[in-house]
């Protein structure tokens, strides 16, 4: 091993972005989306499975989701799961069918928000700074073994920190359009 892989530095940097876009797709904003949900787990089965598992979620209205049961058994655990998930929702169960109407997001409420998604974004940046690490030592090691000199040490870190720049760039671009749109009244 002669070189440091950079295009698996940046796929497992791609990771990261992935997993924050992930985390800011279940932040509430004002619009109802059916991600909202995905990070809801529900004990059913004698198991944690996420909700889409035991039911369908869907949008009929830009301000209103509906979670269809499919197992009448598992209504109330669905309908406890949504209550507890710190989203401030709070369903009405109608049989087998939730509604879950999407208040207005109060400006106390939108700051939390905003504060959250900062917090993915901070983790998001540690994960980033955790692969250029890894890619630091990498470079250390082969330096040290002699698989390459002390230029070509640096010229590796320094790309492996523009890599990194990059990304922390992409990280802070996602959270200012997400801040964006819970700011949004």
């Amino acid at each position: 091993m002669n070189e440091i892989d950079l295009e698996d530095l940046q796929r497992r940097m791609d990771g990261a972005l992935t997993a924050l876009a992930k985390d800011f797709q279940g932040l509430r904003t004002g619009r109802a989306s059916t991600q909202l949900l995905d990070s809801i787990l529900v004990q059913a089965y004698g198991a944690s499975m996420p909700i889409t598992q035991v039911a369908t979620v869907s949008v009929p209205e830009p301000r209103l989701l509906t979670v269809q049961v499919w197992d009448k058994d598992n209504t109330k655990v669905v309908e406890k799961s949504i209550r507890e998930s710190n989203l401030g929702l709070n369903p009405q169960t109608d049989g087998q069918l939730l509604r879950i109407p999407l208040p207005d997001l109060s400006e106390e409420r939108r700051q939390e928000l905003s504060k959250v998604a900062a917090k993915y974004s901070e983790n998001a940046k540690i994960a980033v700074r955790n692969i250029r690490r890894d890619g630091m030592d990498q470079s250390k090691k082969m330096e040290k073994s002699g698989d390459i000199g002390q230029d070509e040490r640096h010229l590796y870190d320094e790309e492996i920190q523009s890599i990194t720049d990059s990304y922390v760039g992409k990280i802070d671009d996602l959270l200012s359009t997400k801040e964006e749109e819970i700011m949004q009244v």
